[in-house]
């Protein structure tokens, strides 16, 4: 049993006759009444996000959980392929386990959370940023940098990410995975 105050980003709870990996938290401690936990919480079984807010100390239901590396092998329709790096067996996960398929390429290193009691895979923790190459995206105007002004650029997994005028086709970019957010480009 775990309590509020244990409450972090990747923690697993059984919830409503489910488990759910927290996303975001924020503790709360008012001036007037007692201290609690806002939570945003990500079903692992159907990927539906759910706001939820605890009172401070109560007790939750966590569940036990390993973490493995595991390398992207290739995609199937809706189904993501995995090898573990250690025992080269391979596993399949539903696009809903995953947070942001879009930017995971091919060879991609990624670490699995899984379930200690049943072995049933519950989520795939993404590396903090990743380098991808844009493939597609409008030649910026000259002169109009005197903003921060963005456009649109698909890089070569397929997603569209709002890079600064300035990058071009055949640019490596660092998107931040968790915002899904350009970062930097990359001088090679």
């Amino acid at each position: 049993m775990a309590t509020t105050s244990d409450i972090r980003n990747g923690l697993c709870i059984r919830y409503n006759n489910d488990i759910y990996k927290v996303v975001e938290f924020l503790h709360v401690k008012p001036g007037k009444g007692p201290a609690f936990v806002r939570t945003k919480l990500k079903s692992v079984t159907n990927g539906k996000v759910i706001d939820n807010t605890f009172p401070a100390g109560r007790k939750l239901d966590d569940v036990r959980v390993e973490t493995h590396k595991f390398q992207y092998l290739y995609r199937e329709g809706d189904v993501y392929h995995f090898m573990n790096e250690q025992d080269y067996t391979q596993i399949q996960l539903q696009k809903s386990a995953l947070d942001v398929p879009e930017l995971m390429k091919e060879g991609e290193i990624v670490t699995i959370i899984i379930n200690s009691e049943d072995g049933m895979p519950l989520s795939v923790d993404m590396p903090a940023s990743v380098i991808l190459e844009v493939t597609h995206t409008e030649p910026g105007l000259k002169g109009n940098t005197a903003t921060n002004a963005t456009k649109p650029a698909t890089v070569e997994t397929g997603a569209e990410v709002n890079v600064p005028l300035f990058i071009n086709e055949g640019d490596k970019i660092k998107i931040e995975t968790s915002k899904g957010a350009y970062q930097e480009r990359i001088k090679e």
